[in-house]
């Protein structure tokens, strides 16, 4: 048996706000102190679970996986912690943790009714908290009887799957609960468990957490009412646990036993697509085939040089659909098919295709896109690749006012599988001293001038502690007001972590009947979006199997929609999939750099490029898009007096 004291409850950045450490931070503090096993804990969310459980595995440490999940009951509610035992177990905390979010009532707070714990207990463990939560609350508001009703209830359900918590914070009010869970314990025959609330890695690290809480609860430091917590929340040794704890061996002794109960993680997972319906006796690969075949003689009908270089599309067509079985993504192409089909059919503008998608010939066939690959010379290579497995990834432009219409597409033929995935918003340089300086009582004015030191760089945006490397202005600063080297040294503690939940508005996962057990949900009561989001980011929902596809709205498409509806009513009838790329006019106007409201064309930067390059062909446009980010754009000029024959070009071969 072991006798080390395990931190079960650990709060990462997951627990917004609320929690600072930093999982990359965790696990190589893991396998510095050669930790047998650290479990999660965040409040109100599984958002952690994936990454936490792929980056403590390689630490060479057990994780545990659990949540704080909020419980309602009558008038009270409070988080009750809850741990997944087994992959079912996992299941059934992903369960729950999605209803609170899904089936609440309160905007505010998500939660559950304790019914839906004892329906979805199975290989669960719960404990009772401490003193701020679920029966923390019960018991400041003088409800004993209620609180071993209810524990005598939960005791019904978990069997041996349900602890009280004994926790020592040195903080107002923990004594007296902890007798009082000690009398329960002996009353109602509930073992006890030692636990820590683990905020922050080390205990310097303090102050600055308590800067957070104040950004949380929209207080200042200063006010003596706003909710504090002790400076006992740092990752203890196991040894001084040992000996804070040490007169209540039971609890110590099913904390050293905790981390034996659990056999599961969440795991890695290859990318799962939804079950399509397709033709009788009819696989994936036939059904693929069969449409674009259909999809290319549609292509090839109306347009005498493509037919005569029918061949060349056949054998095209042919190699890509070769690299696509290969890789198994026929479902995705069709399921991106389908949507697009049905988004023209019910006139829903769509873009004709951008990106490294637009080379595919078996796009193109299948609607997706609208730009024959063929004629402009594209490679299928850029956009899939057997030499680098990734996912395709589709950017489609839609109507900004009709899109919606797509996701209820996508909702009702997945039976409600689908979902956004959600983005979270970070404590970044400018946005730690902003949040830092308010609950600090600086000044606005103040903030501001001390944030605009920060070198403005999109490209590769600068940490805190490089612009204070960088620019000698902040030394003058700190000796000028002594407030600011403290607004510095908590706002680069605090620097990364997460500020706040939200929906990346593009990206959908679709999975099926069975997304729920896949993934947590969440929902954004606050926001307009009736799709949930997975609780998981992209590159955890990617892990956990689901594959992501983008739906963007683009207002240009809307103005364009528009447009031709106002031309039809003056009886000016115009198709816009038939314009003429040739059209000289159109170029001309384009040289004067007159391009706002064009979409990627419409920047400062981008007309003064324009106005120099003075396109006559459509490839010019690609040259310009493609060359017009950081780093090649510093060759647009360049191009251009190549191009306009103010210098001469030269031919670059292997051998120069």
């Amino acid at each position: 048996m072991s006798d080390v004291f395990s931190n079960f409850k650990i709060h990462t950045p997951y627990s917004i706000c609320e929690g600072a450490v930093k999982i990359e931070e965790l696990a190589n503090f893991c396998k510095e102190n050669k930790l047998q096993s650290v479990g999660i804990c965040d409040s109100l969310n599984l958002c952690g679970a994936m990454e936490f459980a792929e980056k403590i595995s390689k630490a060479g440490s057990q994780p545990i996986i659990g949540t704080q999940i909020n419980f309602k009951l009558g008038d009270n509610s409070g988080k009750l912690p809850l741990f997944a035992m087994t992959e079912l177990g996992y299941k059934n905390l992903t369960k729950l943790s999605s209803k609170s979010y899904l089936q609440s009532e309160d905007k505010d707070q998500p939660c559950c009714s304790l019914t839906d714990l004892e329906k979805l207990n199975e290989d669960l463990i719960v404990l009772s908290g401490g003193h701020r939560d679920f029966f923390g609350n019960l018991f400041k508001k003088n409800k004993l009887k209620q609180i071993e009703e209810t524990l005598l209830k939960l005791r019904e359900v978990f069997k041996n799957r349900i602890y009280l918590e004994i926790q020592r914070h040195n903080e107002p009010g923990e004594l007296s609960y902890e007798r009082f869970i000690i009398n329960q314990s002996q009353s109602i025959e509930i073992p006890l468990i030692a636990s820590q609330e683990v905020y922050y890695l080390k205990q310097d690290m303090f102050d600055a957490h308590d800067a957070l809480i104040c950004i949380k609860e929209k207080n200042f430091v200063d006010d003596n009412k706003r909710l504090k917590y002790s400076k006992e929340h740092f990752l203890k040794k196991s040894n001084d646990l040992k000996l804070l704890f040490k007169d209540i061996p039971e609890a110590l002794e099913n904390n050293y036993n905790f981390p034996f109960r659990f056999s599961y993680k969440p795991k890695k997972n290859p990318p799962v697509l939804p079950t399509l319906s397709l033709s009788k006796n009819s696989t994936l690969e036939e059904e693929l085939i069969k449409q674009t075949q259909q999809g290319l003689e549609k292509r090839l009908k109306d347009d005498q040089k493509k037919i005569n270089s029918k061949d060349v599309y056949i054998d095209r067509l042919k190699h890509e659909l070769n690299i696509i079985k290969k890789m198994n993504y026929e479902g995705y192409f069709l399921i991106v098919s389908d949507y697009i089909k049905w988004a023209k059919m019910n006139n829903i503008p769509v873009g004709p295709g951008r990106g490294s998608g637009a080379g595919s010939l078996v796009a193109y066939c299948l609607d997706i896109t609208d730009l024959d690959p063929i004629e402009f010379n594209l490679i299928f290579e850029r956009f899939l690749n057997p030499d680098r497995i990734s996912m395709p990834d589709f950017d489609i432009d839609f109507c900004e006012e009709k899109r919606d219409q797509v996701f209820e597409y996508l909702k009702s033929k997945y039976n409600n599988g689908v979902a956004h995935i959600i983005t979270f918003g970070k404590l970044k340089a400018r946005m730690a001293l902003r949040d830092v300086g308010r609950v600090l009582g600086l000044s606005y004015g103040h903030v501001d001038r001390i944030c605009k030191m920060i070198p403005f760089d999109p490209s590769r945006p600068l940490t805190l502690q490089e612009s204070i490397d960088r620019e000698p202005r902040f030394q003058e600063e700190i000796k000028k007001n002594n407030k600011v080297e403290k607004l510095l040294n908590l706002s680069l503690k605090l620097e990364g972590l997460n500020r706040n939940m939200a929906t990346h508005a593009a990206g959908v996962v679709i999975a099926g009947e069975k997304l729920s057990e896949q993934v947590p949900l969440y929902k954004d009561n606050s926001s307009n979006f009736f799709l949930p989001s997975t609780q998981f980011d992209m590159h955890s929902s990617e892990d956990a199997g689901l594959v992501k596809f983008d739906i963007l709205g683009l207002k240009t498409l809307t103005v364009i929609d528009k447009t031709l509806k106002m031309l039809s009513q003056k009886n000016i009838k115009l198709d816009i999939t038939k314009i003429n790329l040739q059209d000289k006019k159109i170029f001309n106007l384009l040289s004067t750099g007159e391009t706002t409201g064009l979409f990627q064309l419409e920047s400062t930067g981008v007309r003064e490029s324009l106005k120099q390059m003075k396109p006559n062909k459509f490839e010019d446009i690609i040259a310009l898009v493609a060359l017009y980010r950081p780093g090649p754009m510093n060759n647009i000029p360049i191009y251009n007096d190549c191009k306009n024959g103010i210098k001469k070009t030269r031919l670059y071969t292997s051998s120069n």
